[in-house]
């Protein structure tokens, strides 16, 4: 679960089956009642229905665990964190950081790291298409240490530039106004 709309989807699916719930959050769910075998399963036919799985694995639920963290973190969260991400998530799993990042590369195939990477990355990009926020306001919501490192790690992962990403999405519409008003448009240019 990494959204609202999850969130909201999994709370429908609870009171169908006439589950009572004290928490529903990202990844994980509280239920009020002991639930038979029976009552588990439809629960688990009913999710995977809407596009979500009940988990039964620990580790898997650790991994999905750390995954809406970070999620949660990058693209919903203004909050800043203070201390270093490895001390974050282990105080908010309580599992040793170490152990919690050879699981999640273990499984996933690539680290954590670079999965906070990407995702930063993606905000980036979506950040700079919205044309709210310079490129050093986004540096600094996204809690990069300088304009300079976010753009080299930008241009690591897309290979482009902010800035060149940003003339590209200027690209890629043109304004009605503009359209067949173009000095180039030979259909539009009088003889």
């Amino acid at each position: 679960m990494v959204s609202k709309r999850c969130k909201t989807a999994v709370k429908d699916e609870l009171k169908k089956l006439q589950l009572h719930f004290i928490v529903v959050d990202l990844g994980e769910v509280e239920i009020m009642e002991n639930i038979s075998m029976e009552k588990r399963e439809q629960l688990k036919i009913a999710l995977h229905s809407t596009g979500l799985e009940l988990m039964d694995d620990k580790k898997a639920i650790l991994i999905e665990k750390i995954k809406n963290i970070i999620i949660e973190m990058v693209h919903y969260s203004d909050e800043v964190i203070k201390t270093n991400f490895s001390d974050y998530l282990s105080e908010k799993l309580n599992h040793d950081y170490t152990y919690m990042a050879n699981l999640f590369s273990e499984v996933q195939g690539t680290t954590i790291e670079k999965f906070i990477i990407s995702h930063k990355i993606e905000r980036i990009k979506e950040l700079i298409i919205y044309d709210e926020l310079t490129i050093s306001e986004i540096a600094w919501k996204m809690n990069y240490s300088s304009v300079a490192h976010l753009s080299n790690q930008f241009k690591k992962v897309t290979g482009l530039s902010p800035s060149h990403f940003k003339q590209l999405k200027n690209k890629r519409r043109s304004p009605i106004e503009d359209i067949g008003n173009m000095p180039d448009d030979n259909h539009n240019q009088t003889k």
